[in-house]
């Protein structure tokens, strides 16, 4: 198995994707190797480790443990209905976790390739994917067009999904890992509408970002020429 929904962003400084699937030792070794990863950022709560862990040799790399559980960072997941609702929840996480942004950026702005993901690469990551790469200039088409890529790779992330949780946690029905029931994938519409109240409430992704903690100079690295 693999890390799946995989790509890079800020000139290969960052590789965003999904929790690593049916990896053992020697598989996420061949994988960091491959790779050049250098630190690992995931963005999965305590739950979501336990059930689909990183088997990882000590020194390997480093390993930030940066959780954002959606179950207690939002008012109610069942809310969401509508793409708008969908960006409405991101929003929500910015605001209130800024030092869970600039600290998911972290190692990369200090200069280590690496890997951010969530359990899907699809919302926590995506959301810290899309400041990341409007910090180091990309337009917003290109924000828009990276976001909206994982929806092409769900089908087969959630198939793999529900095999891990079938083991894990068998009392989850199937039904759970159905894409059309997954937040409405992930639609252009939602980040539309995260970056225009984004911008509005924060001006730009290198403002809020310092104001979370990183510093100029920190936020130049990530600039590859």
């Amino acid at each position: 198995m693999a890390v799946l929904n995989l790509r890079s962003l800020a000139g290969g400084r960052i590789l965003r994707g999904s929790q690593p699937f049916g990896m053992d030792t020697a598989a996420t070794a061949a994988f960091l190797e491959l790779h050049g990863i250098q630190a690992v950022v995931d963005l999965r709560s305590e739950y979501e480790r336990a059930i689909v862990p990183w088997q990882l040799a000590n020194g390997e790399v480093e390993l930030v443990e940066n959780p954002l559980d959606p179950r207690t960072a939002s008012a109610g997941l069942q809310s969401i209905h509508t793409a708008e609702d969908l960006g409405e929840l991101y929003l929500g996480w910015v605001r209130a976790r800024p030092d869970w942004v600039a600290e998911s950026l972290r190692p990369a702005v200090q200069g280590k390739r690496t890997l951010i993901h969530c359990s899907l690469g699809k919302d926590r990551t995506g959301v810290v994917s899309a400041l990341a790469l409007l910090a180091t200039g990309a337009d917003r088409a290109a924000v828009v067009a990276d976001y909206a890529a994982s929806t092409a790779a769900l089908p087969t992330m959630l198939e793999t999904m529900s095999a891990a949780w079938r083991l894990a946690v068998p009392e989850v029905p199937e039904e759970a890992f159905s894409p059309s029931l997954m937040l409405l994938q992930s639609p252009e519409a939602a980040m539309e509408y995260f970056l225009d109240r984004f911008g509005h409430e924060f001006g730009s992704a290198a403002d809020y970002l310092r104001d979370a903690g990183l510093s100029g100079s920190e936020l130049a690295g990530l600039r590859l020429r």
